[in-house]
């Protein structure tokens, strides 16, 4: 999509503390990325990714859902913000809300997010519960294109942990974790090198 000569402006939105985000930061300090991070935004004015992302030189903005009476209007005003950077991809690390179907098509094909189950398995909330409950041998993460439906647009990029015997949801989600770190940033250079 990019040439190594220019970057992808990325604009980030998180919800808490922003620990993919900082994996995106770190690999683009690191120029495993070519891209920059024009902002970040967060709906909470208290997560703490908003002060990594400032303490990183990035713009970052607090934009709180609880200021608005709908989730169209609190999108609609969102989208307005995001649009002031003119990114190239909007990048869902954390950020826990689901979003208007009109967001979504506004963003088509540039809005990525990073789901914790292999998908289409485990779409929606505790995912590593119900992976342990339902038996699995492995369990991972998965990066993909937001559509309409609930964790359900085109993946990109999977990473793959065991299920081990005495995993609780907090053990498998740990393991997971870790593997974000390394799959969303590797997702995003899939894209940019595309």
């Amino acid at each position: 999509m990019t040439s190594n000569q220019s970057r992808a402006r990325l604009v980030i939105l998180i919800s808490g503390r922003g620990s993919n985000m900082r994996s995106i930061i770190d690999a683009i300090s690191k120029n495993e990325i070519k891209a920059s991070i024009a902002a970040v935004i967060s709906n909470r004015p208290d997560a703490a990714g908003l002060i990594s992302a400032q303490e990183a030189g990035i713009e970052a903005i607090s934009l709180d859902h609880k200021a608005y009476d709908s989730r169209e209007s609190f999108d609609k005003a969102l989208a307005k913000k995001i649009d002031e950077f003119k990114p190239d991809f909007v990048i869902l690390a954390g950020f826990m809300r689901i979003l208007t179907a009109n967001f979504v098509e506004h963003y088509n094909g540039k809005l990525l997010n990073i789901h914790p189950s292999l998908l289409p398995k485990y779409k929606g909330l505790d995912t590593h519960q119900r992976a342990i409950d339902a038996g699995e041998h492995e369990h991972g993460a998965s990066v993909h294109f937001v559509t309409a439906e609930l964790d359900d647009g085109p993946v990109i990029m999977q990473a793959k942990v065991p299920v081990m015997q005495d995993d609780t949801a907090e053990t498998l989600a740990q393991r997971v974790l870790a593997q974000e770190h390394s799959l969303y940033p590797a997702a995003i250079k899939k894209l940019l090198t595309k």
